[in-house]
């Protein structure tokens, strides 16, 4: 006891020495700070979950996000980097929900920049030059509504410089293509060729064909000679890298094959460029081969992984052959077509219901939607599944309220193009008019019917601030407004580009927005789409974009 009484003596004047050098305060306990490889502060952070949080400081380790909140977060972690990011919005990177990202062949042509035909012809020209007479050409990417000449380029236009080569150039869309004389003949495609089913071969005014064929191009495209697989790994992993710079950190390819799944695998495991986070759908052309995939690979990878089965109901627009209610304009009783017999496509959506499949499903036209929708309704029914989150791609037309309704009560969810609205105005003015042509990518009316609705690009445009301007906007190219009561706001377009599309494929646990515990897959643009002029989206660079908290993309702006 009396060495306890001592210890404690002893150790009072100590005390009194200590709060005198601490002017009379008390000693707070050293706090260790968290370790962080990244802090962004002094921003707009829009978190892009349900309640639109905005905050000012992100905290990043081991590429997830660790904290958000106030300044005071810097104060608490022990950062690798620090980024000022001098009030600049970041938002999470953008999620295509339904895209196409392919390698090219040497032969082939990008086209989505041209703006006339004496244009196209001189890419084929110097085609031509590089790889020499008598080789197959191909493209992407031309449009109408986009080309001075106001037309299609047609089979004269591409015989006139080139009549020794074979030529397909398919329109932006994928839903139609132009060729050449030498390619009809080759495939042996004549005024008395009947016309495929679900397709369109096009005979011009002078009776004569004019090299346009409607969602059966395949019948001329099957002759184009192979790539090889260096041509088309390389300039995959080049294209796939320059969604980066768009801020594009996660995809859907809406369309792939088992094998295509095995290219990515190749280069996922062997890239030298940065890439974004994957997601392959396949067409069910061979289960075995599908079902073999999924056996060894699972759920997949962060980077890479299988996704739903993709199934074509009908056309689309830029043919057209979106099927539809009622018939297109000035084309008597024209409505379009599916993409097989009524009856396939039912066997065909419930054998994949059944197998346990989710299924994305392009349905364009109304009629199509109606079909699909009713289908999938009685396919539940019958075979309840929980969670399956079967969707529709694209969903161009508003279909009656019922579909919706349906749609609302089965959880059958959509991925929308707005971006449709802006570049396919053309297309759907020619088509399609009064309601109809109003809510043509209705977005307001099935959220508002309680339907999960994401947003993504299907490469017309791939730049997502196209999208994002149509749907806040409602304008065309020309800048008519269509249907404005479908708008939505910035910060639910943001939303559907960004967490809505990591739900689709079941990993909005894992990303999509900017809350804690998730990839810091990170966007910071160079202007504040939360405030800006709408009419100036599409003004609005990607200064910088991350993923898992890495910087992947930086902009040569300063």
């Amino acid at each position: 006891m009396l060495n306890t009484k001592l210890k404690n003596a002893s150790f009072i004047p100590l005390v009194l020495i200590l709060l005198s050098a601490c002017g009379g305060q008390e000693l707070e306990p050293t706090r260790s700070k968290g370790p962080a490889d990244l802090i962004l502060t002094n921003g707009k952070i829009f978190v892009a979950d349900e309640a639109f949080s905005i905050v000012d400081t992100l905290v990043v380790n081991n590429g997830l996000i660790v904290a958000t909140g106030d300044s005071s977060l810097s104060e608490q972690f022990d950062a690798d980097e620090e980024v000022d990011l001098g009030g600049k919005l970041v938002i999470p990177g953008f999620n295509d929900s339904h895209t196409h990202i392919r390698g090219q062949p040497q032969r082939y042509i990008e086209l989505g920049e041209v703006t006339s035909i004496e244009e196209i012809q001189q890419l084929i020209t110097a085609k031509i030059e590089e790889i020499g007479e008598g080789e197959w050409i191909t493209g992407y990417g031309w449009s109408e509504d986009e080309l001075d000449d106001g037309r299609r380029p047609l089979r004269p236009d591409l015989d006139a410089v080139a009549p020794n080569n074979p030529v397909i150039l398919t329109r932006a869309g994928g839903h139609s293509a132009v060729t050449n004389s030498l390619a009809l003949q080759l495939s042996e495609i004549t005024l008395d060729t009947p016309q495929p089913a679900g397709g369109v071969i096009e005979v011009g005014e002078d009776g004569q064909l004019n090299g346009v064929i409607r969602e059966r191009q395949n019948m001329v495209g099957r002759l184009v000679p192979d790539s090889t697989y260096g041509e088309i790994i390389a300039s995959l992993e080049v294209n796939l890298n320059a969604l980066l710079a768009k801020g594009i950190t996660s995809i859907t390819d809406a369309s792939k094959t088992v094998d295509d799944y095995e290219m990515f695998e190749d280069l996922y495991q062997n890239n030298k460029l940065a890439l974004p986070r994957s997601t392959l759908q396949f067409q069910w052309y061979d289960a075995a081969a599908i079902n073999a995939l999924n056996a060894r690979v699972g759920e997949g990878s962060d980077f890479l992984k299988p996704g739903a089965i993709k199934v074509f109901a009908d056309g689309g627009f830029t043919g057209p052959a979106a099927y539809t209610l009622e018939p297109y304009v000035d084309q008597g009783e024209y409505r379009g077509y599916l993409n097989m017999p009524e009856g396939v496509l039912i066997n065909h959506l419930n054998q994949i219901h059944d197998a346990g499949y989710q299924m994305g499903i392009h349905a364009i036209g109304d009629a199509a939607i109606v079909l699909v929708v009713n289908t999938l309704a009685d396919a539940l029914e019958r075979n309840p599944r929980d969670n399956h989150r079967h969707y529709l791609n694209h969903f161009s037309m508003r279909p009656p309220e019922l579909t919706m309704e349906l749609m609302a009560e089965h959880e059958i969810h959509i991925t929308q193009q707005p971006n449709f609205t802006y570049t396919l105005e053309g297309r759907y003015a020619e088509n399609l008019d009064g309601w109809r042509l109003q809510h043509n990518n209705p977005l307001r009316g099935p959220m508002d019917h309680g339907i999960t609705v994401a947003i993504s690009s299907d490469i017309l445009p791939i730049g997502p601030l196209v999208g994002i301007y149509a749907a806040v906007t409602r304008k065309g190219m020309t800048g008519t407004i269509y249907g404005a009561d479908e708008a939505i706001t910035m910060e639910e377009a943001i939303r559907a580009y960004t967490a809505l599309g990591a739900y689709l494929n079941f990993e909005e646990d894992k990303k999509g927005t900017l809350e804690e515990g998730k990839f810091a897959d990170m966007v910071m643009l160079s202007e504040d789409l939360l405030s800006l002029d709408p009419e100036r989206i599409m003004d609005v660079e990607v200064e910088k974009t991350w993923i898992g908290g890495s910087l992947v993309y930086e902009s040569a702006a300063p």
